[in-house]
């Protein structure tokens, strides 16, 4: 008897077997790619939104516990004062600086009003915020508080 044969794959089929599993390794590092593209996308998506909506709230709840708020034209800011002290509102070109916080917003300082008429200096009531995206793509904040009557006891 001669030598016997080892049962064994032959060159050919082992290189077939490693090209598919190239093609394999290689689609699912394409699609691993694209959904790590999607995530950074919804997460900055997320980002975005949260300081957006962080920036509505602060000012809703400043300009109502606030009862006197006044535009300096000067500075471009924003005083708040009541009873128990006061805050300013500061604009800039990338952000927003809220007494001591900053918050990083595309929002512009729009058109700010008193009693519904536009004013650019002293007492307001209501200002818009927006950006400067394309008109489906701009987003606008507008606040606005009620007034009393001692705001008009002056």
């Amino acid at each position: 008897m001669g030598p016997k044969k080892v049962q064994a794959f032959t060159l050919s089929e082992m290189l077939v077997v490693l090209l598919l599993t190239i093609i394999v390794v290689g689609l699912a590092f394409s699609i691993l790619g694209l959904v790590q593209k999607q995530m950074f996308g919804i997460q900055e998506n997320y980002e975005h939104k949260t300081a957006g909506n962080l920036l509505r709230q602060a000012l809703w709840v400043d300009f109502n516990s606030h009862s006197q708020i006044m535009l300096s034209e000067k500075t471009g800011s924003i005083q708040l004062s009541n009873e128990m002290g006061g805050m300013y509102y500061s604009f800039y070109e990338d952000y927003i600086v809220r007494d001591l916080d900053t918050i990083y917003t595309d929002f512009k300082l729009g058109k700010l009003y008193f009693e519904g008429d536009e004013v650019f200096e002293g007492s307001i009531d209501a200002l818009e915020l927006s950006t400067d995206g394309e008109k489906e793509n701009n987003k606008r904040i507008f606040v606005y508080k009620k007034n009393a009557a001692a705001d008009f006891m002056n």
